[in-house]
């Protein structure tokens, strides 16, 4: 869904003729697996020169939905207790390192291999889904991101505090849930948006936002590469490379 176009012509504001950039392709579209995309100029930001297309390929989607989420839903402020339901899946590990730029003391769960990894990006706690739902931080946060869905949604709610903000990425939230907890639970799918990928391209850019590759597939080899999502791999994305 994600994709690069390796060159610009003009005409497209705040971008130049021969420019490298990136851009998320809308969803009511077929997605970005192919050699040439065709997409609207509003939907792309420039890729920065420090920054390899590889890296560059995991920014329009799964970091654009983590800074979304966490300042777009949630409204995180600083100073505010978050946590990352799943800190090491592809939207995970930016949502972790975003959390804590915008101020937030962060905890994630994960598999207990990972413990280190999620750490290194910013988590200053560590909870191992392993260990089941992490109950003993009932109630002590004001932003919960599920990235994972299904019985970690369920247990989401009552880890907030009163008034606090569950964001899921995966399906909409149990109303009712929400109102027995006096929580506000929200769901939402990731928008193109020029001027916040711009913001998360300089981020990584200059290294404050660290871009972390799974393993990478050349394009001939796509339905592979969707299909090892079902396996055991290491923390990252999977990227597709065209040429």
């Amino acid at each position: 869904m994600s994709g690069i176009v390796a060159g610009l012509g003009a005409g497209v504001a705040g971008l130049a003729a021969g420019d490298e950039v990136i851009g998320l392709t809308d969803f009511d579209r077929d997605g970005a697996a192919a050699e040439y995309v065709v997409m609207p100029g509003a939907n792309l930001a420039a890729k920065p020169q420090s920054l390899s297309h590889v890296a560059a390929a995991t920014l329009p989607l799964a970091a654009l939905t983590a800074w979304q989420a966490l300042a777009d839903h949630a409204a995180l402020q600083p100073g505010e207790q978050v946590l990352v339901q799943g800190g090491a899946g592809g939207i995970g590990i930016f949502a972790v390192q975003l959390a804590a730029i915008l101020g937030g003391h962060v905890t994630a769960t994960g598999r207990s291999a990972d413990a280190g990894f999620v750490r290194d990006l910013g988590a200053e706690h560590f909870i191992s889904a392993e260990a089941g739902r992490p109950s003993q931080a009932a109630g002590g946060f004001d932003v919960v991101i599920d990235t994972v869905g299904g019985a970690v949604l369920d247990g989401s709610y009552g880890l907030l505090r009163e008034g606090g903000r569950l964001v899921t990425l995966g399906a909409p939230p149990d109303q009712q849930l929400a109102g027995r907890y006096k929580v506000h639970a929200m769901f939402f799918v990731v928008e193109p948006d020029a001027n916040e990928l711009a913001r998360l391209a300089q981020m990584a850019g200059t290294g404050r936002l660290q871009a972390v590759i799974s393993q990478t597939f050349p394009l001939a080899e796509g339905q592979k590469a969707f299909e090892s999502g079902r396996k055991a791999r290491r923390p990252g994305k999977t990227v597709l490379v065209v040429r």
